[in-house]
């Protein structure tokens, strides 16, 4: 079964960090849900993306929004980034997950957008479970 892990960088992001594992669920993909700090809690972090067997990861962090970048910095799987509306509109989140340095990836989508991430996780995992291609097209309502 594949598996995403969705990890938020404190309580607060909670909530969207639920949505997306609610969503990826529903095309049966199995999700680990964590909240952890890259800045208050990095050892536990580092240690938990090495150990993890997830093929995707969802960050979602607000403000300076390091988490995904950190991520990405520790795996050569895929990172996706949500950056959370906390303050200056996202602006600060969104640009800190998009100006990753050469080689250190992090594919972003719009502020909030939690239902993006979900389907990016989906359609990259679909590039090895043709299962799940089937259900994003009949989602979309379209045919192969």
């Amino acid at each position: 079964m594949p598996k995403v892990s969705v990890i938020v960088g404190s309580k607060s992001d909670e909530e969207l960090g639920t949505n997306v594992k609610e969503m990826l669920s529903e095309y049966g993909v199995d999700v680990d849900l964590q909240v952890i700090s890259a800045h208050r809690d990095p050892e536990r972090l580092e240690a938990y993306v090495k150990g993890s067997d997830s093929e995707v990861f969802v960050a979602v962090a607000g403000l300076a929004a390091a988490l995904p970048g950190v991520i990405a910095s520790k795996t050569t799987k895929p990172v996706i980034g949500v950056p959370r509306e906390v303050r200056l509109g996202g602006l600060d989140a969104l640009l800190s997950m998009v100006q990753m340095p050469p080689g250190v990836p992090v594919a972003t989508v719009g502020i909030d957008n939690w239902k993006n991430a979900a389907i990016l996780a989906v359609e990259i995992l679909a590039l090895k479970y043709p299962g799940l291609m089937e259900r994003l097209e009949g989602a979309r309502g379209m045919r192969s």
